[in-house]
């Protein structure tokens, strides 16, 4: 897979580094020269770019249009927005991920904007925290398909309707899914028969709309 990756921050170093590693193709496109020299000796084999993924010509220099996903990761919302919408309508890429970096700028990572999937690390610190003080409630992890649909997780207490029964015994929403059970360090994959114990963390699948029903199912009022 192609990957164009743009910010050679934390983040942008990171997932590059990690992309290759996993054998992926990958070019990540930086607008300091300071920064681009130190990455080219640090991850020699990441294809790394001097330029403002903001001009089309930097992009159409780095191939966007055979890109197969691009990473809009820099510490600038609207760098990351213009650089999103520009892969999509200009180069039409696949898929594009954008990071967003201000909470409150997250409702305008959407389609509109060429945005798949928006990530934002705030976002998901505060759904971390929840979980560690929330034990039996139901934490948002991510949305996905602009809104569309979430990942959410919750631990199961002895109190929890969803303790002691398999998954089919579950009245869940229908446009819900459990998609893996945690269990003592270990990921078990969900069947029908599997039955839940008090200290899973469920992870799921569901439309927002359905998350209080969701909730319901799995840890009860």
């Amino acid at each position: 897979m192609r990957v164009v990756v743009t910010g050679g921050g934390a983040i942008g170093r990171h997932l590059s580094a990690d992309l290759v590693e996993r054998g992926h193709d990958v070019t990540l496109i930086e607008q300091h020269r300071s920064v681009v020299d130190r990455l080219r000796e640090e991850i020699p084999d990441v294809k790394v770019m001097l330029g403002d993924a903001c001009e089309p010509r930097i992009l159409d220099d780095a191939h966007l249009s055979d890109a197969d996903v691009v990473v809009a990761a820099t510490g600038d919302d609207e760098d990351n927005l213009v650089t999103s919408l520009l892969a999509k309508q200009e180069f039409a890429v696949p898929r594009v991920l954008a990071r967003v970096n201000h909470p409150g700028n997250e409702w305008l990572f959407n389609e509109q904007w060429g945005v798949d999937q928006a990530v934002s690390p705030p976002h998901m610190l505060t759904a971390m925290v929840e979980e560690a003080v929330t034990t039996g409630d139901l934490v948002r992890l991510l949305r996905l398909e602009g809104g569309r649909a979430s990942i959410v997780e919750t631990k199961l207490t002895t109190a929890s309707p969803a303790t002691g029964k398999a998954l089919y015994e579950l009245r869940l929403p229908p446009d819900s899914t459990i998609v893996a059970v945690l269990r003592e360090g270990h990921v078990v994959i969900p069947q029908p028969e599997t039955v839940l114990a008090a200290g899973d963390e469920l992870v799921a699948l569901a439309a927002p709309e359905s998350e209080l029903t969701l909730r319901e199912a799995i840890v009860g009022d």
